[in-house]
């Protein structure tokens, strides 16, 4: 699956936050190039404007979770929102916002000084209670490099008998989810990659990742069936969601690690992602999750979505290069 000269072009055109995973991902650019480009986040288009919303005292909305002045009465009417400092980090994250950049290290500083979760008071970079929670905020914390380490240890005392993660499991649940699994090994990924990581950090990810291969990333263990039809439909930004996609390109980035082929049982979620490709060479918006946003990163349901797209590309370009390899080695 080699990218069309169009979708590319359509992609370069989007907004730097795009265009520099492009020049690295599926034009394979020098590094000097794709950091360039990288670096005008801070400044231009949509990392700069989100940037633009923050308090002064370095919090999104002034809340950690949710905005200072959301009636949570109005969650099920309204939906979650996703303007308080949490998303808001996550997504300058997923936008590629240098870490070592002035806006980064302020954010991050302050962010340490002044935001509290409304669960429980803890100081933002210690985490929450909530699995899904503590997985995105390692992630960020390790990217931009704040102390994460209690959160790691929280993770890691959270596991479940079958290998993932739960959100739920204060409330009872012994079994393990495909959404907070998800979101902890994003966090426990960033965090091996940039420390090394303990021989429990190490099997833990394994762990986990397990939980979802056996499942071929969307099937129930027990009988195979399909645990959730809309994990079939690709989202961005995916916030805690699970589909897919996301799963897909979370392998992709830890091969990295090992150097390693694809595992075989990633090949049906593969086809399922390929089949919703247009013949325009692009991948559609389907769907949303409702609630307050800052802006939209795309133009609706329905349209063309430029991060799914992105996402696919990488995804199936990773799948397709390390058969060609396979082939090539003779490795089954």
């Amino acid at each position: 699956m080699k990218a069309g000269n169009t979708t590319i072009k359509w992609l370069m055109e989007i907004d730097p936050s795009v265009r520099w995973q492009v020049m690295r991902d599926l034009l394979g650019e020098p590094e000097p190039t794709w950091r360039a480009e990288r670096a005008k986040v801070e400044t231009e288009g949509w990392g700069a404007r989100l940037l633009s919303y923050r308090d002064e005292d370095g919090q999104w909305a002034g809340g950690a979770f949710a905005p200072r002045d959301f009636d949570w009465s109005q969650w099920k009417s309204l939906g979650q929102p996703w303007t308080a400092t949490g998303f808001a980090i996550t997504q300058l994250r997923e936008f590629g916002l240098d870490p070592e950049s002035d806006s980064a290290r302020r954010m991050t500083t302050l962010v340490g000084d002044n935001c509290r979760w409304e669960e429980g008071g803890q100081p933002f970079w210690q985490g929450e209670v909530e699995e899904c929670i503590n997985g995105r905020t390692l992630a960020d914390g390790i990217y931009f490099g704040a102390d994460v380490s209690p959160i790691v240890e929280k993770l890691l005392d959270a596991i479940q008998v079958d290998g993932g993660w739960n959100c739920r499991r204060a409330e009872g649940s012994a079994r393990s989810s495909f959404a907070s699994t998800i979101n902890v090994l994003e966090g426990i990924l960033e965090y091996e990659i940039a420390n090394g990581g303990s021989e429990d950090v190490k099997k833990a990810r394994r762990t986990g990742e397990a939980f979802l291969l056996d499942r071929h990333l969307f099937r129930r263990l027990s009988t195979g069936a399909t645990a959730d039809e809309s994990f079939f439909i690709p989202i961005y930004p995916h916030r805690w969601k699970y589909d897919i996609l996301r799963a897909l390109d979370y392998f992709r980035k830890a091969s990295s690690l090992s150097s390693s082929l694809p595992d075989r049982r990633l090949g049906e979620a593969v086809d399922l992602l390929r089949s919703r490709q247009q013949a325009g060479g692009y991948w559609l918006t389907e769907t949303r999750l409702p609630g307050r946003v800052w802006f939209h990163l795309d133009e609706g349901p329905g349209f063309p979505s430029p991060w799914i797209t992105l996402k696919a590309l990488r995804v199936l370009e990773w799948w397709e290069s390390s058969a060609e390899m396979s082939s090539a080695t003779g490795t089954v």
